[in-house]
């Protein structure tokens, strides 16, 4: 269901203060390694304010990209119809602190089925950077779909990622396509709100959480 429609970045950006969305998943797993589940309880309780990364270049390249990507998504899988809502926020009654605003929203024409478009621009330098993408989604990023399949209830996901794969010799532009079935992963999809409704109720008590250290 549609929790809010914003009609401003502005508006949207108020409404994200509400809860927990989808790239601040990965930090209340342990699972984001530039922000820690403490950090962020931190801004969710209104102690430190978020830092604005709308400038970084990474940044607005994905964010100037995304459109492009999404409509070669369209050419490239016309099996799905594709739809998009900038400030759209989903989410369920029983759970308004978990909110997901979307890349895009497809619904498989065959089978009637909606599912969730994730896209993703990345640019890779070395074999560890290559390793987080070797037959497998980067656990941020798992974690950020699973955490969309939660808020939305629909039956799958596709992450498309656009990777700039630079070398001392040259520079290639690689296209990944991944797909998540819903019944594949509903085990890591009840984990996830656990742990998600744990972090909420601190947010609400006004206890820090224990900092969960990275696996060694």
């Amino acid at each position: 269901m549609i929790l809010f429609d914003p009609e401003s970045r502005e508006e949207w950006l108020k409404c994200r203060k509400s809860g927990i969305g989808g790239s601040d998943a990965g930090s209340v797993a342990g699972l984001n390694k530039y922000k820690s589940n403490v950090k962020l309880w931190n801004e969710k309780a209104g102690k430190t304010v978020p830092e604005d990364i709308s400038e970084k270049s990474a940044v607005k390249f994905g964010k100037q990209a995304e459109p492009i990507i999404r409509g070669l998504f369209k050419l490239n899988f016309p099996q799905y119809t594709v739809d998009y809502h900038e400030y759209r926020m989903y989410g369920t009654r029983d759970r308004p602190f978990m909110y997901a605003t979307l890349d895009g929203e497809l619904t498989e024409r065959e089978t009637g089925q909606h599912g969730v478009l994730e896209i993703k621009t990345t640019t890779i330098q070395n074999s560890v950077q290559w390793s987080e993408w070797d037959n497998r989604i980067p656990d941020s990023y798992y974690i950020q779909i699973l955490h969309q399949l939660a808020c939305t209830g629909w039956n799958f996901a596709i992450l498309y990622a656009c990777m700039n794969y630079l070398s001392k010799s040259e520079k290639r532009t690689l296209f990944r396509y991944y797909r998540i079935d819903r019944n594949d992963v509903l085990s890591d999809i009840n984990w996830l709100i656990c742990k998600e409704t744990d972090f909420w109720e601190s947010v609400k008590k006004n206890k820090e959480p224990d900092l969960i250290l990275p696996e060694i």
